[in-house]
């Protein structure tokens, strides 16, 4: 290391000025070191800011002995000549310590503290920190939103996926005599039936579900204890024929039996229905010998309760039933499960819910659940044996089996305990469920409640869609409502004090005739028809040739005899219009109507289906008005584009002066509306 020596000189600020003398030591020590360097090398010289002062390097590790300058006379000993470097070194260390610990602000700078400008660094500069702005966050916006084939997929019956869709224009022609059934799978005797009924082929969802029901014929008997059936759920439009497509397999499959037992529950929403399915049973089957009876209330529940058990007195595990058909509403079901001895439901072989939709809307008193237990074997079952303080097998009277009939389903639970055979071992029900709707729900909730058994579904579905593609998962999972082919549809849309008179506008210059008009309460049906009433009156007093349309209200403000009545007369066109709630607009099948007006509009697009769909039924044509009130335009036509069926509906268009026509006869009957309800 390098050996600095003390700039001469005092500094520039000193008063007075010092010499600085080396002493005799330091001189004999430059000396040696002069000496050594000749042998070893010059080393390079670096010149510092005094030309005066070498600077002089040595490779050993040796520091400058600093020595105050003194005027007195130097008396220091002298440095032993034999003195080791190894030992200066350790002193001058020592030196370097002791001044690091303790500098001297009066000490002078060394040669070595004197760096050239050029090499100085720059005094590092003062970072002035600005104040930093909050991060800056996207602004929101709306997740892009999900394909359809997504949605269908959401929470889809994995059963869905494999629904077979079904062409509505599908047909199949019904062979009149011989042996061969032509596909259809139906005796001939049932074939011969319905060619005198006038029905020549079967329709898209008569010829899906009638091979699956009937194809095989392992599954026509009535007990199927260890290969039960699949359920099935059918969706088709209205007018296409599920009332037959399953009356045909029920009537096909019960035919054979001998006993009398409650094999076929049908489920409906409403009387009128129940009356018209019975009608269907009752024509088709005629000559089988089944017994069909009808439970909704009509009669006392003594006189049902009469037709529908044979004793009522004993309690028999079996049950007893004098029908083998039962049509009925599902309040009055209920009320024979809980209250009727010997009525049961372990014999069943078909459980049919027509209206399915409807009917899994509404509890009616936790119907569904209460009637799929009474077809399954109680969970804690109950021995009709017990066994005697001696252990003798004692028989507990009217719980015989012999004397009961069980269902196969149901012997293991009555069985002598503790002895293992056919009898004690569990066996399947044999209830087969078939649900049909025109807009069958996609709810997976609702289709969970119903328990189904490896269901197949069957969808008439018009377009392009088939089973497996993305088009057929798109028009299972998203709801699509079929309507009938030879159906004409248009709305109207007019102010809400004008709507009545646009209705007797289209009435008389579109001449409809054979119309069914509904209104969104009974309420309405009344006071409509009273006003039309009135119009006919006024029209008539000033055209006495024009020929009169007699209307009438059809609502569940009347009888049930009254309202069997009013469809009598409809039938045989003895009334023209027949104005009615909602309560007509499932199910009910009258082969004349020609016309559908909707005089208040659906609030769904499943109301607005099934009440278009009273007329082109069947392959026949049909129209459909419905009047929109200004302020429900936009609702119903958002509601129509969602359905995907705006475009099959066109906008019909009503000017003045048609309407000032028919104004002077609605003034009229409006003010003696007025008159008959302030009497």
């Amino acid at each position: 290391m390098a050996i600095l020596k003390k700039i001469s000189g005092p500094p520039p600020d000193a008063k007075q000025s010092t010499t600085k003398v080396k002493t005799k030591a330091k001189q004999r020590y430059l000396k040696r070191k002069k000496e050594r360097k000749k042998t070893k090398g010059k080393a390079p010289v670096r010149k510092g800011a005094d030309t005066d002062v070498q600077v002089e390097s040595d490779d050993e590790e040796a520091v400058e002995e600093d020595v105050e300058p003194s005027d007195e006379p130097d008396n220091s000993p002298a440095v032993a000549e034999d003195e080791t470097p190894s030992s200066k070194a350790r002193k001058a260390k020592k030196r370097r310590k002791t001044e690091a610990e303790a500098p001297d602000d009066d000490e002078p700078m060394l040669v070595d503290d004197v760096v050239p400008e050029a090499q100085v660094p720059p005094p590092p500069e003062e970072k002035t920190t600005s104040p930093v702005a909050l991060p800056s966050f996207p602004l929101p916006s709306l997740p892009n939103a999900p394909s359809k084939l997504a949605l269908a997929r959401q929470g889809l019956d994995p059963a869905l996926l494999d629904a077979e869709i079904v062409d509505p224009n599908t047909s199949l022609t019904i062979p009149s005599d011989g042996e061969v059934d032509g596909g259809t799978y139906l005796s001939q005797k049932t074939r011969k039936r319905l060619k005198e009924l006038g029905i020549e082929e079967l329709f898209a969802v008569q010829t899906a579900l009638l091979p699956f029901l009937l194809g095989d014929a392992s599954q026509r008997r009535l007990y199927l204890p260890y290969n039960p059936p699949r359920d099935v759920c059918a969706s088709a439009p209205t007018g296409s024929g599920k009332t037959l497509a399953y009356v045909l397999p029920i009537i096909e499959t019960l035919s054979t039996r001998i006993v009398t037992r409650l094999r076929a529950l049908i489920v409906l929403p409403t009387r009128d229905l129940v009356s018209q399915v019975r009608e269907t049973f009752e024509a088709v089957g005629k000559g089988s010998g089944l017994k069909i009876a009808t439970a909704t209330g009509q009669h006392s529940f003594a006189h049902e309760q009469a037709q529908l058990v044979t004793d009522k007195t004993s309690k028999l595990k079996g049950g007893s039933s004098q029908v083998d058909i039962l049509i009925c509403t599902p309040g009055r079901l209920i009320d024979h499960l809980n209250e009727t001895p010997n009525f049961t439901l372990q014999h069943l072989r078909f459980l049919v819910v027509d209206e399915a939709d409807r009917l899994l809307a509404q509890s009616f008193q936790d119907w569904l659940a209460q009637v799929l237990a009474a077809t399954r074997p109680p969970v804690h079952p109950t021995s009709g044996y017990e066994l005697s303080q001696e252990g003798n097998l004692v028989n507990l009277g009217k719980t015989s089996l012999c004397s009961d009939a069980v269902a196969p389903a149901f012997l293991h639970t009555f069985s002598i305990p503790d002895i293992p055979c056919s009898i004690t071992e569990r066996k399947e029900p044999s209830c087969q469920k078939l649900l049909f709707s025109a807009t069958l729900t996609r709810d997976p909730g609702k289709l969970a409640a119903l328990d189904l058994r490896q269901p197949k579904y069957f969808i008439v579905q018009g377009g392009k869609a088939s089973k497996g593609d993305d088009d057929g998962i798109l028009a299972v999972g998203l709801e699509k409502f079929t309507m009938p082919d030879k159906l004409s549809e248009q709305y109207v849309v007019c102010s809400g004090s004008q709507k009545p008179l646009v209705l007797f506008y289209l009435i008389v210059t579109h001449n409809v005739r054979n119309a069914l008009i509904f209104t969104k309460s009974a309420e309405s049906t009344t006071r409509l028809v009273r006003l039309f009433t009135f119009f006919e009156q006024a029209r008539a007093q000033e055209d006495p040739n024009a020929q009169p349309i007699v209307a009438r209200s059809y609502s569940s403000d009347l009888s049930t005899s009254e309202r069997r009545s009013i469809l009598d007369k409809f039938r045989s066109q003895d009334i023209q219009i027949l104005v009615c709630s909602d309560l007509i607009s499932r199910g009910i099948d009258i082969s004349h109507v020609s016309h559908v007006v909707s005089y208040d509009a659906p609030v769904d697009m499943r109301k607005y289906v099934h009440r278009v769909g009273r007329t082109a039924r069947a392959g026949r044509s049909g129209d459909a008005w419905t009047l929109v009130e200004e302020q429900e335009a936009r609702y119903f036509k958002s509601m129509m584009k969602d359905a995907e069926h705006l475009d099959s509906i066109k906008r019909m268009k009503v000017d003045s002066k048609s309407l000032e026509l028919y104004t002077k006869h609605y003034e009229l009957a409006l003010e003696q509306l007025r008159s008959a309800y302030e009497r």
